[in-house]
């Protein structure tokens, strides 16, 4: 099996995991920390490999970090922005924001980027699109259901007014802060309001008792909403789900033998690299249209159609719908591929 290729920078305390030899496009994220683990790059690559793969893209994933102090960071990312970007500019290496990196921090890459201008303005809206919409694939429709949602970007707020819209009740909202449950449904502007003024410790402003941030699997709901780190949904933590699916919003949350014991206690568990792969389709380069506002509701529709597409194809594997994702995408990715890569994307 090849091994992925990491090249480290010159310039700056940093490095870039290519997933795909034969690839000449990667698409990742970019991370900065005092301390970024290549181990970790390597699975937020091959996440985002499989990913690409399952919509029939012939891209590989990738995913970049930046070793730096915090008083640091704001020179380490301008000088990983000057070094990368004949890589963006011959379109080797295109690079979305990461913990740690901003939007604006890439801003010089932009006019490099084929994926233009509306991919990233719409990015986040068409990720929790996504996520909305394969909760509902999975749970034959929202109205009525039951949600627990963890906000740990922006796209948190977005995906609870997208559930709440198609007529589910978010019940619980967890941050690294803390969790807050209400029976009657939480109000998603208040919600949106409280994380753009408070961020994670939007839950202290909500009027309700917090429990510890460990207690949101546990609340019971139909559809569990969670992702903020990989490996979050273990062993110790699958015993304790009260879900009837669980909707993976961040690359490879949930680990090996959690998968099974979930499976085991009848709970389901969709492919975060399908529920989280709304955002793709804002590039022109993969649905021939640009994000721009006159065609966002075309973006949309393509959005929710393909999701729905491929979940409800890989759920009915005797295997699940994990497992049968991951065949999925690998049988694409034989077609263009000599080798595939070593490991899937499970923590």
């Amino acid at each position: 099996m090849p091994a992925v290729r990491v090249e480290k920078l010159a310039t700056v305390d940093a490095f870039v995991v290519f997933d795909l030899e034969e690839a000449e496009t990667a698409w990742g994220v970019v991370r900065s920390a005092p301390k970024i683990l290549v181990d970790g790059a390597i699975w937020l690559a091959r996440t985002r490999t499989y990913q690409l793969a399952s919509f029939e893209l012939r891209i590989g994933g990738a995913s970049a970090g930046i070793n730096a102090q915090a008083a640091d960071v704001d020179a380490a990312v301008e000088r990983f922005v000057e070094e990368v970007r004949p890589w963006v500019a011959a379109h080797r290496f295109l690079p979305d924001p990461g913990r740690g990196v901003s939007l604006a921090d890439l801003e010089l890459l932009r006019s490099d980027d084929p994926r233009g201008a509306g991919y990233f303005e719409h990015r986040d809206a068409l990720t929790a699109l996504g996520l909305a919409e394969a909760g509902s694939t999975a749970l034959g429709g929202l109205d009525g259901r039951r949600a627990a949602v963890e906000c740990f970007d922006a796209v948190g707020p977005l995906l609870i007014d997208e559930l709440v819209e198609r007529g589910a009740k978010v019940v619980a909202v967890g941050t690294a802060k803390g969790t807050v449950v209400s029976s009657e449904g939480l109000d998603p502007a208040q919600v949106a309001g409280c994380w753009a003024q408070y961020g994670p410790e939007l839950v202290e402003h909500l009027g309700r008792p917090i429990s510890p941030a460990a207690d949101l699997p546990g609340v019971e709901v139909d559809g569990l909403f969670l992702g903020s780190k990989a490996g979050l949904l273990d062993h110790h933590v699958a015993g304790g789900v009260r879900a009837g699916v669980v909707v993976p919003t961040g690359p490879v949350p949930v680990t090996a033998k959690a998968l099974a014991i979930l499976r085991r206690r009848g709970i389901e568990v969709l492919p975060d690299f399908v529920t989280t792969a709304g955002s793709l389709f804002g590039a022109p380069s993969v649905v021939g249209v640009d994000a721009t506002s006159s065609e966002v509701e075309v973006i949309r529709d393509l959005v929710t159609r393909r999701i729905s597409e491929v979940l409800a194809e890989v759920r009915v594997h005797e295997d699940g719908a994990l497992l049968a994702a991951c065949y999925r995408a690998e049988s694409f990715l034989r077609t263009w591929c000599h080798q595939l890569p070593f490991g899937r994307p499970l923590a």
